[in-house]
């Protein structure tokens, strides 16, 4: 199962005009924070796309293919539209800032998380073929063949569920 699957739907939209105005400020100071970390996820990310790659890693996908087509966007900073604020300078008043956003700030987070999430669970599959409750969550990283699937004399000590796991194993080893 995946992680997602048993949760329930994330309130937010009914408690946020309920929050006071400051609290929310603080919020939006703690959403951007985060900037400063992505220099070290960038050099975490390429780190594991390297090790992937010199180990013998074929038809790996790149950050870009995590990334939304720039012409998928409903927005460009001529027709983007703004909200009224809370307050006169509040940032949700200009477009510039939902371009920033919504184009260019989330977009690029996403893809980088999706895309560093997805070669862990491939370094994963890789080095550590075995199953545990969370694993079939590992489905969208899957690979020809585990570390462990590459030698026969090893094959036969993997339990059946992980011998014949689809996803870290193809159909010639079952």
């Amino acid at each position: 199962m995946k992680a997602c699957e048993s949760c329930s739907r994330v309130e937010i939209g009914k408690n946020h005009q309920k929050i006071p105005v400051l609290q929310r400020g603080i919020g939006m100071v703690l959403v951007y924070l985060p900037i400063l970390t992505l220099p070290f996820v960038f050099a975490s990310a390429y780190m594991t796309y390297w090790h992937l790659l010199l180990i013998g890693a074929k038809n790996l996908k790149t950050y870009s293919d995590f990334l939304p087509d720039r012409a998928s966007h409903r927005y460009t900073l001529k027709n983007q539209i703004t909200m009224h604020g809370s307050f006169k300078t509040s940032t949700s008043q200009s477009k510039l800032f939902w371009i920033l956003n919504c184009t260019w700030y989330c977009p690029y987070s996403v893809a980088l998380f999706e895309w560093h999430a997805y070669m862990v669970k491939i370094v994963e599959n890789w080095w550590c073929p075995f199953g545990h409750d969370k694993k079939e969550g590992y489905d969208n990283a899957k690979i020809d063949k585990s570390f462990w699937h590459i030698y026969p004399e090893d094959i036969v000590k993997l339990e059946p569920e992980d011998r014949d796991n689809p996803i870290w194993n193809d159909d010639e080893d079952k």
